[in-house]
């Protein structure tokens, strides 16, 4: 289980900055906590800048909370942040491929970086580029891909490693109907193999074909933590619902 305690994180302005909002520190996440079940599926909402993607990078490790704890299987991550990276599986719109290379060679060289064999790295390949209708595409290099191949190969990477915990911010944003299929159904055999699976989106349809456990967040604070079926009773006054 992920279990999230009262994280925060918080940013130190520019002096042009601080000049304009009339003070030097910002919080762009603000005491949220929450926890998410193995086979499940947590969706995280708000609006742009609400702190969605902060967290969600807190939650990888790209980014190292201000202050709380962050604990998977029980024991805090704090003083094993190498150990729970080979566990976790991320996505944003930062994650890249090196374009001069194949998607096969990227998914070598990312299964290398966790320690994976060459058969391990070769088996896992196969079954990510049928899962996501790579096949015609693996030996192609990163920058002659459409942009929604792209995604689909960036998603490769960070599912190269059969990670137990996989984090993406807003997967399907920016692609077509068939592309941003393709990862919904991956998430959800993801979820059926056991994985515990967060992912942040603005369309509302996935929320309610996928998630388990939702997460809304407004101005850095966590303003909703619980199963779909609340979210739902309550959408209408989410806003005023008290920070958890």
């Amino acid at each position: 289980m992920l279990k999230v305690e009262n994280i925060s994180k918080t940013f130190r302005l520019n002096k042009k900055e601080a000049k304009r909002q009339g003070k030097q520190i910002i919080n762009a996440v603000d005491n949220i906590s929450f926890d998410c079940q193995p086979g499940t599926i947590c969706g995280m909402l708000g609006t742009n800048g609400a702190g969605k993607s902060t967290t969600l990078r807190l939650l990888s490790t790209a980014m190292l909370p201000t202050s709380g704890d962050i604990s998977w299987k029980q024991k805090s991550i704090d003083k094993r942040v190498n150990e729970y990276r080979r566990k976790v599986g991320f996505l944003s719109g930062n994650t890249k491929l090196y374009r001069r290379l194949t998607v096969s060679e990227n998914m070598r060289y990312f299964g290398q970086l966790y320690g994976m064999t060459e058969q391990e790295i070769f088996v896992r390949t196969e079954k990510l580029a049928a899962q996501l209708e790579l096949g015609n595409f693996i030996d192609r290099r990163a920058d002659e891909l459409s942009t929604g191949m792209y995604q689909r190969a960036t998603l490769g990477r960070a599912l190269i490693h059969d990670p137990e915990l996989l984090i993406l911010d807003e997967p399907t944003t920016g692609l077509d109907v068939k592309a941003a299929e393709t990862v919904l159904e991956v998430m959800e055999n993801e979820k059926s193999a056991g994985k515990t699976v967060i992912f942040s989106t603005h369309h509302m349809h996935e929320v309610e074909r996928l998630c388990d456990e939702i997460v809304v967040i407004n101005k850095g604070k966590c303003v909703f933590a619980g199963p779909q079926s609340g979210f739902w009773k309550s959408k209408k006054r989410v806003d005023s619902i008290k920070p958890c």
